[in-house]
């Protein structure tokens, strides 16, 4: 049964942000880079939508696009973003700024490279907020900072207002992007690996918190991950994204428990579990992710698959398209049909402890 790649909002409620038809390119001497082909998904206010992919994707490139952070001299988008019905494709770019930190704001991957060394965490953070809040005072706008490192769990929060990136901890660094990214209390936030180079705890303590504000705030959140652990505790809903496009897209209890397509299945073999056999061998996707430039034709993924066989030429041929299978919402691009795709998961993936 074929579906439009978007699924249909809940009844009685809209999409807070909805991507139609996405595309990113980019061109250089070596040709166009299609980073992002056709992509469509949509965040529902107060939920969060996972992201995951290996690098190279069109994971990040995706994000950059809702926040309207490409050169528009080098870069081609089009399709539609709406965000709470507005449309910001195409949007001029100072409308786009002011939107950018107050409707809608990025917690980058790397804190140590986003917070600028010469200026302290307060001051940051109080810039951010007085950009879009300019009839507020210089006491107004600390106290809004103080209070909102003190929310994010840093603590004295007066004392280290004053203090620079360099005299915080990975983790307090990260806390203090978050601040900034939440200080003007936007209806979307964008998590670009939130959790890379942090330790387990520092990051179970970051996904908490960010669980936490959430609930506060009523924020749809965008992660953007590689690790799937991540995604299991803290996301609804997840997209499969591969060679720019999305492969899969279902409720977190669809794509990791019952997953569909064969990228999918092996995102999952690379990684350990804790119910499976110990001495178990993890199993890699043979093969590297796809040029961008120069995309296998038909369906990307068919290089590494090794179902792709089982289809004649048609994986080399026709690209697939998102369908929806059995369960309402739950989205698959693949040529293999489903009783296949189900006798294969049944008889050869589940059995080696795929499924979490």
């Amino acid at each position: 049964m074929t579906t439009s790649a978007v699924p249909a909002p809940r009844r009685g409620s809209a999409p807070h942000l909805r991507v139609e038809e996405l595309r990113v390119h980019f061109t250089t001497t070596d040709g166009v880079v299609r980073a992002v082909d056709g992509l469509s998904f949509a965040v529902d206010q107060g939920r969060t939508l996972g992201i995951v992919g290996e690098s190279g994707s069109g994971k990040s490139v995706t994000s950059l696009a809702v926040l309207g952070l490409h050169d528009r001299r080098r870069t081609r988008i089009s399709g539609r973003i709406l965000l709470g019905g507005r449309e910001l494709v195409g949007l001029p770019e100072e409308e786009v700024r002011r939107l950018r930190g107050r409707d809608l704001a990025m917690i980058f991957q790397d804190p140590l490279s986003a917070l600028h060394p010469y200026y302290s965490v307060g001051r940051q953070i109080t810039e951010a907020y007085r950009v879009h809040h300019p009839g507020a005072g210089t006491r107004e706008a600390r106290q809004r900072a103080v209070d909102m490192l003190g929310r994010v769990g840093i603590p004295q929060p007066a004392r280290r207002f004053d203090q620079y990136p360099h005299e915080f901890s990975g983790g307090m660094r990260q806390r203090v992007m978050i601040a900034m990214a939440l200080v003007n209390d936007p209806d979307l936030l964008i998590a670009d690996e939130p959790t890379t180079a942090l330790d387990v705890t520092v990051q179970a303590q970051i996904l908490d918190l960010l669980a936490d504000l959430q609930a506060e705030f009523h924020s749809a959140i965008i992660l953007i991950t590689h690790d799937l652990g991540v995604v299991s505790q803290v996301a609804d809903d997840v997209l499969v994204m591969y060679g720019g496009r999305a492969v899969e897209r279902g409720s977190v209890e669809q794509v990791l428990r019952r997953p569909q397509h064969p990228y999918t299945w092996g995102l999952l073999s690379s990684v350990p579990s804790l119910h499976g056999d110990a001495d178990a061998d993890l199993l890699p996707i043979p093969g590297n992710p796809p040029s961008l430039i120069n995309l296998p034709s038909g369906c990307a993924f068919h290089p590494r698959c090794r179902y792709a066989d089982r289809n004649g030429d048609r994986s080399r041929t026709q690209a697939p398209e998102l369908r929806q299978v059995v369960e309402r919402g739950h989205l698959v691009a693949c040529h293999l049909t489903e009783a296949e795709r189900q006798r294969i998961y049944r008889d050869e993936i589940s059995q080696v402890g795929v499924a979490r």
